[in-house]
């Protein structure tokens, strides 16, 4: 059964469930498979460093070690910032309501888009008047689906009746003007008398 998000807005609140548009469903996809020259599938093996032990797909795995190469298991792990600060992690978005703040397009045009859901009614029910609303604006919140280190920035679209959620990440954007031309750091040139050479390294 599909997950509810609860949306807030105005004291009002929306649920709704979300489905993912995947690029396979917009484009579809292709999948490439090999054959030896019998005919049997070919199936893909990773050469070890010893140079000639073959390892089956699924025979490698990652582990983390502490400074003495102990294993460690991640649920022990504490996240912190590069100043040693305890990170709070965040919950997921599904386990209260989100209150929805109004965004601008150039708040939304300044994220790389991670993932994008079709927002519908829960069965029985109607948000006609979220609709109404995204009509005229873009609202945005915070959003974890699991729940983690960090937010993501949701922002909610709405175009005849579909509404869009769309998960971003900001992202920071450098502009340079047309025809700006690079400017190059000086480097020191050093003069080398052919005494500094040793032709021994040649």
């Amino acid at each position: 059964m599909a997950r509810t998000l609860v949306l807030s807005l105005d004291g009002e609140e929306f649920p709704v469930q979300m489905q993912k548009i995947d690029r396979e469903k917009l484009y579809g996809n292709i999948d490439i498979e090999a054959f030896d020259e019998d005919g049997a599938k070919a199936f893909l093996q990773i050469l070890d460093a010893d140079g000639k032990t073959l390892i089956d797909t699924g025979g490698t795995s990652l582990a983390t070690l502490d400074e003495a190469g102990n294993s460690v298991d991640r649920k022990n792990l504490i996240p912190i910032t590069s100043d040693g600060e305890e990170i709070e992690p965040v919950p997921s978005s599904f386990s209260a309501p989100n209150l929805l703040h109004e965004a601008t397009i150039d708040e939304y045009l300044s994220h790389s888009v991670k993932s994008v859901y079709i927002l519908t009614p829960p069965e029985g029910s109607d948000f006609d008047t979220l609709e109404d609303v995204l009509s005229d604006a873009i609202y945005k919140f915070d959003f974890s689906y699991r729940g983690g280190l960090e937010y993501d920035t949701a922002f909610l679209i709405g175009k005849e009746k579909t509404v869009f959620m769309v998960i971003g990440v900001n992202t920071t954007m450098k502009f340079v003007k047309l025809n700006q031309p690079s400017v190059l750091e000086p480097v020191e040139e050093q003069e080398i008398s052919g005494e500094e050479i040793e032709f021994d390294l040649f």
